[in-house]
């Protein structure tokens, strides 16, 4: 598998855009280090372009003909290796070089079936959602479901305008969705992928535990009313020093900078010391109930669940992005010295990737949470630019999403990275 060819590019006219884009992919296609008859094309727009996706689509398709497929969504901003486009007319394209019989593309009206379709059977698969569909957590793990390994990977689209998504399979039409051009609102879409394709996929959180973790022991709803026997909202003003009867503004400016980090009443209680693990999602706190003395969430709760309050955390974001960055990399090539304790300044070589048996990522996809960024962690384009050297410089794509997808569940805050790699 050859390295799959990238472009990307802003512009305040979509169709320049889009030219530069096609400029960048050709000079690629031509080398011989990169695929040069891929079939599956991934497209991220910046909202931006969301009111001409439609045309922006049917120009790429026409352009590139023998990319029969396509997937993609909109998000407030995209990505692409060292570069990240926020808030700006944009967009980013990866090709992929797959057996067309190892994967799917899908939508809600062309949907994967359970048990597979003919000989493809899936076993992961990228999910594109809108956030504003009913029971969106359920649908992504109705989906994972219908994978043979239960883990799918992407995001939510975001957008201040239409939330649309991109979803064409074969000759330009996915079979059931009739004369619909590829470009959906509302619902799941994305593309399956067999046992075949060698992914490598992390999640790496943007927060950290304020407190001690602890278990809900009585809920309502979406409303905690008790953490390990105590008045959750108790335990919360506790765990932030302060009070309501003391400097309520103060308490009130404290929680809404507050977040709760929830994890299944099976799952791990924490990760590293200090830090979430994997099993952690982070939802934002929506009010506090005085008369029960509860804490209420973005996210329906059960007794049984632990929680750990938590802040956003840049210091904590850097580390763990780098730490997920790391594991690749010691899953790609073992026995090389970690790239990471390279000496500061150093550049990362060309095919930093690679293993020693020849292992390498042909390309990798990053979804991360519209509330990180560049800025997040110090600057425009610094997010990527740790991504990149940790990685090297591979080819990479990504958006910024309104929620994050992986393993069965939906995050926030969080960073999802996966890589397709050779071997």
């Amino acid at each position: 598998m050859k390295r799959f060819p990238t472009g990307h590019a802003t512009h305040p006219q979509w169709r320049m855009a889009v030219a530069l884009v096609l400029a960048q992919l050709r000079a690629q296609m031509v080398q011989p280090a990169y695929a040069q008859a891929p079939t599956l094309g991934l497209l991220y727009i910046t909202d931006h372009y969301a009111d001409a996706a439609q045309e922006l689509l049917d120009l790429l398709s026409a352009e590139l003909p023998d990319v029969t497929d396509w997937s993609g969504t909109v998000g407030v901003g995209v990505c692409a290796s060292n570069a990240e486009y926020f808030d700006e007319p944009a967009l980013s394209v990866m090709l992929l070089d797959l057996p067309c019989d190892h994967y799917r593309v899908f939508s809600g009206v062309a949907p994967l079936p359970r048990g597979g379709a003919g000989a493809f059977r899936a076993h992961t698969a990228l999910v594109h959602a809108d956030g504003h569909t009913p029971d969106v957590a359920g649908l992504i793990a109705e989906m994972a479901a219908r994978t043979g390994s239960g883990y799918v990977f992407g995001g939510l689209s975001a957008s201040r305008g239409r939330n649309v998504q991109f979803a064409v399979g074969g000759s330009g039409n996915l079979a059931g969705q009739g004369a619909a051009g590829g470009v959906f609102d509302g619902g799941l879409s994305g593309v399956a992928f067999g046992a075949g394709v060698q992914l490598l996929s992390r999640v790496t959180q943007g927060c950290q535990p304020v407190g001690p973790t602890h278990r809900i022991t009585a809920a309502k709803d979406n409303v905690v009313l008790q953490l390990d026997g105590e008045p959750a909202l108790d335990v919360l003003l506790h765990t932030l020093d302060v009070s309501l009867d003391g400097d309520p503004q103060l308490a009130v400016q404290r929680v809404r900078t507050t977040l709760a980090g929830l994890m299944d009443a099976d799952g791990a209680p924490e990760g590293r010391t200090g830090h979430f693990g994997t099993d952690t999602r982070v939802r934002h706190i929506i009010g506090l109930d005085g008369a029960r003395h509860g804490v209420a969430l973005a996210d329906m709760v059960e007794p049984g669940m632990r929680l750990a309050f938590c802040q956003r955390n840049v210091a904590a974001a850097r580390a763990d992005l780098m730490r997920i960055c790391a594991e690749i990399r010691e899953e790609l090539a073992p026995d090389e010295v970690d790239v990471l304790a390279r000496p500061a300044g150093a550049e990362a070589p060309q095919d930093a990737a690679a293993g020693p048996a020849g292992r390498h990522i042909a390309g990798a996809l990053y979804v991360s949470c519209s509330g990180r960024g560049g800025p997040h962690f110090g600057g425009p384009g610094a997010e990527l630019q740790i991504v990149r050297h940790a990685l090297g410089d591979v080819p990479l794509v990504g958006f910024f999403a309104g929620g994050e997808i992986a393993h069965q569940h939906l995050y926030g805050y969080t960073g999802v990275l996966t890589v397709f790699c050779t071997g």
